[in-house]
């Protein structure tokens, strides 16, 4: 035997390409094939509530005193004469083209209307977030860590309190107090009547303009007016944050690899942040993806209390006037966050997790 044929048969055989990209390929559609059945399911039960509603479109169109010839024509003309399946496949076309129909308030496109409010809730929310787990996470843990102290018991109260009061209160009293009494933030909306329009919108959110354009006027404004409904909804992620980063923190540290750890002389910061926390990652970034979802798409209240004009408050607005395109689009939207954010989470987990890959 010749030494060649010698290295041929030690050398480990290499898996063809073929192997290699079928399971990521394998992987890849059915990812895609869940989003689609995923978003499909969303887009048919929003068009399912359209119609179901108890609210006239063609009325709304016309209003109430518009001629039967007329209320026929806009009747054929929006396509409810068609079989239901034929109005889903129109539906389901225009909303992949990003036509969600125009709004019956302003006469402009839903989908305008939605790329100009969205940013307002994105800044919100985005910093609410923020707030959520800079504090939140550190507190969860030292509650795990020093469990039945003070800071436990602080950590606890403020989970029960985040859980059990009302939104809208504590927006109010946040108002009263430190708008109304004591003036340390501004008031609703995103910035004071002086500073609107001054900066121009390149990315819709206020803050990021402000320090685009160099004015720190105006970001000094809009920071004062955001500070305290951020906080707000801040508060609400923290508890639950908090609260599920302590619970899993508990279940690590009472695992049989701390004790070892500890008996092999690791110190207390190498054992908790280390080995403990960091086999909590992949079930932090869920939490902490489905708070900032729910902040996304729940914060109502907290728009409306503070005038935001942001996609909660818009979705509100467009119920209460019926107009029920720019209720399904916001609908729609809302959703297809959450399809991403979970998107986003798998691709988090492949990172932190070597196990997912």
């Amino acid at each position: 035997m010749s030494l060649t044929d010698d290295n041929n048969q030690r050398r480990p055989r290499r898996a063809p390409l073929s192997e290699k990209a079928w399971p990521l390929a394998k992987t890849s559609m059915l990812t895609l094939g869940s989003i689609s059945v995923t978003l499909l399911g969303l887009l048919f039960i929003t068009f399912i509530i359209g119609r179901v509603m108890p609210i006239d479109p063609v009325l709304a169109i016309v209003g109430e005193r518009a001629s039967q010839s007329t209320y026929d024509a806009v009747y054929q003309q929006l396509g409810l004469d068609k079989p239901l399946l034929v109005q889903f496949l129109y539906y389901l076309w225009d909303v992949l083209h990003l036509d969600f129909g125009t709004s019956l308030l302003n006469a402009r496109p839903v989908s305008e209307d939605i790329a100009r409010v969205f940013p307002a809730t994105l800044e919100l929310a985005t910093l609410g977030i923020i707030f959520g787990v800079v504090l939140g996470v550190p507190l969860g843990v030292l509650a795990a860590v020093r469990k039945g102290s003070w800071i436990d018991q602080v950590a606890r109260v403020l989970a029960l309190v985040g859980y059990s009061m009302p939104i809208f209160w504590l927006g109010l009293m946040g108002l009263l107090v430190f708008y109304g009494i004591l003036g340390w933030v501004g008031g609703p909306g995103r910035v004071g009547i002086f500073y609107v329009d001054v900066v121009p919108s390149v990315t819709g959110l206020i803050l990021v303009d402000a320090l685009l354009d160099g004015n720190w006027a105006v970001f000094k404004d809009a920071f004062s007016h955001i500070i305290l409904p951020a906080s707000l909804l801040g508060y609400f992620s923290l508890a639950y944050i908090s609260r599920m980063t302590r619970s899993f923190m508990l279940e690590q540290l009472s695992a049989e690899y701390i004790t070892t750890a500890r008996v092999k002389g690791m110190s207390e910061w190498d054992v908790i942040w280390k080995h403990a926390f960091k086999n909590i990652r992949v079930q932090l970034i869920t939490v902490i993806a489905l708070s900032y979802a729910n902040l996304l798409e729940g914060s109502v209240l907290t728009e409306i209390i503070f005038s935001w004009p942001g996609i909660g408050s818009y979705i509100t607005t467009a119920l209460l006037s019926a107009d029920m395109n720019a209720v399904l689009g916001g609908t729609v939207v809302v959703g297809l966050i959450f399809i991403l954010l979970n998107i986003f989470s798998d691709l988090l987990y492949k990172v932190f997790d070597p196990r997912a890959k």
